[in-house]
């Protein structure tokens, strides 16, 4: 549900009627993970996937006999279903998808409100009924949990409110997405919690060609981007249009405050494409000291100026087990020339060390091919 929020908000605003499916469950080498979510409106138009195209055309009509008047219903698609290959989904993985239908005023406010956080950037959380008592399944519910009484009036005996909180709670907490399952005297009951956290901060030093590639490539990916630079006839949002914000000011000062206020974090990413030594020692130096660490720290460079940076750094006091964290020079050998191809060597390298991935091609290794975030999957 998280996934497809402006989506959804759009169409509750329309007083529109519509069936979602979410994936809730993956294994093997499932082609989107738990929260992934495709949307069938009465109208027909339809938004968002669950697979890599696999099995999105029997999930549709899963969702119009749903609009149809079909109960709330779980789905299983995987490799040992004789319809394997008619449903498409011949990656070799399964999963499973949460179907219902949401009317227009069917969402209380603590969905709404999480669905409203998600397309602000802000983390969010939300907590759907796949599995219980009939009254209850797809009832969507917030992190406090649901209420004693409508658990008792469903027939729900021996859970403790408190419990069931605190687990979903966590969760969301945690940026976790997954099934959270509970035996309640021998009354299954099973809860999809989806969960957002706020966009990962990039930050790029220096106003130049390749920075504003590297903005233009890394929305796509979910990243909130802040470029910096101290020249102000550089560091406009005109020349920037694809970073969040520009500003004109030291980078190391900047990377301070964000880290004072909390919106930089250990899912940071810092790029360094600027050779001015006097802006990237200092920002360096505390983007690799900075504690929790950031997920990646990178700078543009030759190799004979890697070996003098790492030089002036040792000196400034960096540490080498932290220096063995300096990704520099920074990027993946692509052969890669221009800015564009430059932005895509950077965030390949990013998205390998975020994934604990070789950056390996494919077809030279074994296992998974997916590297879902931890926790996507969690199933107790």
């Amino acid at each position: 549900m998280l996934e497809l929020s402006r989506e959804i908000l759009d169409r509750l605003a329309a007083g529109e009627r519509f069936a979602l499916a979410t994936v809730t469950e993956v294994h093997g080498s499932a082609p989107r993970p738990p929260g992934a979510a495709m949307l069938v409106g009465a109208d027909g138009r339809i938004a968002g996937n669950v697979s890599a195209g696999c099995v999105d055309g029997a999930v549709v009509e899963l969702c119009r006999d749903a609009l149809d008047g079909a109960p709330p219903r779980r789905a299983e698609f995987g490799i040992d279903d004789e319809s394997a290959f008619v449903a498409g989904l011949a990656c070799g993985g399964e999963l499973e998808v949460f179907v219902r239908v949401i009317e227009p005023d069917s969402l209380g406010p603590a969905p709404i409100d999480a669905l409203e956080r998600v397309r602000a950037g802000a983390d969010a959380g939300i907590a759907t009924i796949v599995s219980g008592p009939p009254a209850l399944v797809g009832r969507v519910i917030d992190a406090d949990g649901p209420d004693d009484r409508m658990l008792r009036a469903e027939g729900v005996r021996g859970l403790a409110a408190d419990r069931l909180r605190a687990e979903i709670a966590a969760r969301i907490a945690a940026g976790q997405t997954g099934m959270v399952r509970f035996d309640c005297d021998g009354e299954p009951l099973e809860v999809f919690v989806e969960s957002r956290l706020a966009p990962p901060l990039l930050v790029i030093a220096g106003a130049v060609a390749v920075g504003a590639a590297l903005a233009e490539a890394a929305r796509p990916l979910g990243y909130r981007v802040l470029l910096v630079d101290p020249r102000p006839g550089f560091a406009t949002a005109e020349r920037f249009p694809a970073a969040h914000e520009v500003r004109a000011a030291w980078p190391a000062d900047v990377l301070a405050a964000a880290i004072a206020d909390g919106s930089a974090d250990a899912r940071t990413v810092v790029a360094v494409l600027t050779h001015d030594v006097e802006v990237e020692l200092p920002l360096l130096a505390l983007a690799l000291e900075t504690t929790p660490r950031f997920a990646y720290v990178g700078a543009m460079g030759s190799r004979r100026t890697d070996v003098e940076r790492r030089r002036r750094l040792a000196a400034f006091g960096v540490t080498e087990a932290d220096l063995d964290r300096l990704h520099s020079p920074i990027g993946l050998d692509l052969g890669a020339t221009t800015p564009a191809e430059i932005a895509v060597s950077i965030l390949a390298e990013v998205v390998a060390v975020r994934s604990g991935r070789t950056a390996q091609p494919l077809r030279a290794m074994h296992g998974s091919i997916h590297a879902f975030p931890a926790g996507a999957a969690l199933v107790e």
